[in-house]
Order: structure tokens, then C-alpha cells, then sequence
């Protein structure tokens, strides 16, 4: 078992969970994570636009979480593992690297909103490739 993609999987799940915290709260939570004051006016108007775009947010990070409890040697193995961590390893580090470039470009996002989530997917981007490095062998 590896702890870097124990970790980076329970890190993925979390993600999930909060967001689907943002479906069932609605826009006290869109605001408070920082989706933007057209989310949250969206989710206050009973549109469904809010819940599906984040529905797909949360069915994405159960499938990161997945393989990385996969990798890890938890769960059963998936396919194309090898592929899908690298890729899911190089959106995390691609999304909290750029991002710190939006900071004074908010598109409809605060720049704490930006600097937060940015910090937030590099750490997972960084987990995520100690652990795929660590178990590449065994992949």
C-alpha cells in the first residue's frame, strides 16, 4: 500500500463530498467556496445548471479517487491505471499552477477564491506524483 496515493485518493473524495455539500446547501455554499456570485444566483433561482455542472465536478473527483486508491492496492485494480494517474497528476499541477495566473483576473471568481484552490490542487498534484512515482513499478 502506498500512503501518497491513500492520501491523494482521500484528498479526491473530499473534494467530492464538498461539493456535493454545494448541491445540497446550495448558494450560502457556492459563495463560500468561491464559485462565483452567477452560481450562487443561479442555485438561488432554482436553476439546474448549478447541480449538473457540479454533479460532472464531483463524478470526476470519485473517479480520481478511485484510481488512486487503486494504485494504492485498496480497491480492485482499474484500467489503464497508469495512464489515468499521469493524467489526473498533470491536471492537478497544470490547474494549481495556472491558476495563480488569474489572481488579477478574476473571470467572475475573488482572488482569495484563486489563490486557495490554486494552492489547493498543486498539494494534490505534488501528492499525487510522489505516489505515482513511488509505485510506478508496480503499476
Amino acid at each position: 500500500m502506498n500512503a501518497f496515493l491513500i492520501i491523494a485518493g482521500m484528498l479526491s473524495a473530499i473534494a467530492a463530498i464538498i461539493h456535493i455539500g454545494c448541491i445540497y446547501f446550495g448558494a450560502p455554499w457556492y459563495r463560500f467556496f468561491g464559485a462565483g456570485e452567477q452560481m450562487a444566483v443561479l442555485a438561488e433561482q432554482g436553476s439546474i445548471q448549478p447541480s449538473l455542472i457540479t454533479s460532472g465536478i464531483v463524478a470526476v473527483l470519485s473517479i480520481w479517487a478511485l484510481y488512486a486508491f487503486s494504485a494504492a492496492g485498496i480497491i480492485f485494480r482499474l484500467p489503464f491505471i497508469r495512464l489515468a494517474l499521469i493524467l489526473i497528476t498533470i491536471i492537478y499541477l497544470i490547474r494549481g499552477i495556472a491558476g495563480f495566473f488569474f489572481v488579477n483576473s478574476p473571470m467572475g471568481r475573488s482572488p482569495e477564491f484563486w489563490l486557495w484552490s490554486s494552492s489547493i490542487c498543486l498539494c494534490f498534484g505534488i501528492i499525487h506524483l510522489i505516489g505515482l512515482k513511488q509505485q510506478w513499478a508496480n503499476l
